[in-house]
């Protein structure tokens, strides 16, 4: 049964056939009701590759993750996997291999077909984002920006979290504070440490130290913990929470350390763990809901829509790893 004989028998255009099975052709939801009921029942299945040759288009959108180590991306992938559904899109899920970047998988993305990319946790140049766009497919960055007023980008106001993180740890007395900063390639990175040193300036505070722990992990986490004890501080700033957790743990069971009595330690992303009894981090919360509504709208546009960068503010969340200090 081919699309040919289901318009035939039901007296509608092939074409009418094809607009019935695809979520965001314009159809009216009775004839769309009408067509696709029929249809099945007379045994028809829309093939789906052969439709992407004819038309160009998959309706299918790349998911594109570098490590996958941080909770948070996991989800974020959940999330964009439902809402790409939820707008008739398929996901296809790349995971870009250590030491790489978006670029070296683009041959494997174009034999896909891929609409569009929705990349996160992982570096695109502008040059192929400008590649993309040139081939009428959009590339929308998730919890990343790039200086490129071509790209879409989509992620939390870390410049405001780093603020709000500056302004909890000195309006609770801390004087002695170390930041641990992520992967330096990372504009999340950047842009929390830029402004957690804005707001420390504005109120002629500074740190004792920062420490580069290399990578978003658990272990870099532990392991940086151990640098900033040495310097005596009071107050530790990880640049996301998994940093954090890691570092939680080394200070409180391998440097027996209370926190927050000895050390108050902030985090952020706020992903599960975060909330954790044994953990009960204080963190800035990311609006994952809306930055994924946001990156799908993007990615579903079309690629001569003006492509926006959207910052959105972040939520501080506090629990038990922060302690007012004496004297405040």
């Amino acid at each position: 049964m081919t699309s040919r004989d289901v318009a035939r028998l039901l007296g509608v255009s092939q074409s009418m056939i094809s607009r019935a099975f695809d979520p965001r052709a314009s159809v009216s939801p009775a004839n769309r009701t009408r067509i696709v009921e029929a249809a099945r029942a007379l045994g028809y299945e829309p093939n789906v590759i052969a439709r992407s040759l004819a038309t160009r288009r998959s309706s299918i959108v790349a998911i594109v993750m570098g490590s996958m180590e941080n909770p948070f991306y996991t989800g974020v992938l959940d999330q964009l996997a439902q809402a790409l559904d939820e707008a008739g899109l398929r996901s296809l899920l790349f995971r870009v291999p250590p030491g790489q970047d978006v670029d070296d998988q683009l041959p494997a993305l174009r034999r896909y077909n891929v609409d569009g990319l929705i990349v996160a946790s992982a570096s695109i140049s502008s040059r192929i984002a400008a590649e993309w766009r040139r081939d009428d497919r959009r590339v929308v960055l998730i919890n990343r920006t790039v200086p490129d007023a071509s790209v879409a980008s989509i992620s939390c106001d870390n410049c405001g979290g780093g603020r709000q993180l500056a302004d909890l740890l000195l309006d609770s007395g801390h004087k002695r504070l170390v930041y641990v900063a992520g992967p330096r390639n990372t504009s999340t990175n950047r842009d929390r440490e830029d402004g957690f040193m804005e707001g420390l300036m504005e109120r002629n505070a500074g740190l004792v130290g920062r420490i580069d722990a290399g990578e978003y992990s658990f272990n870099a986490g532990a392991a940086a913990a151990h640098r900033a004890a040495a310097l005596k501080p009071d107050g530790i700033f990880f640049a996301n929470d998994i940093l954090a957790l890691g570092g939680l743990d080394a200070l409180r069971h391998e440097l027996r350390l209370q926190v927050p009595k000895h050390v108050s330690v902030v985090g952020f992303d706020d992903i599960e763990m975060a909330s954790w009894p044994s953990y009960r981090l204080t963190t800035i919360r990311q609006p994952v809901s809306e930055m994924v509504s946001s990156a799908v709208a993007a990615v579903a546009a079309s690629a001569t829509a003006q492509a926006n960068s959207i910052s959105l503010p972040g939520l501080l969340v506090e629990r038990g790893s922060v302690m007012r200090r004496h004297g405040m």
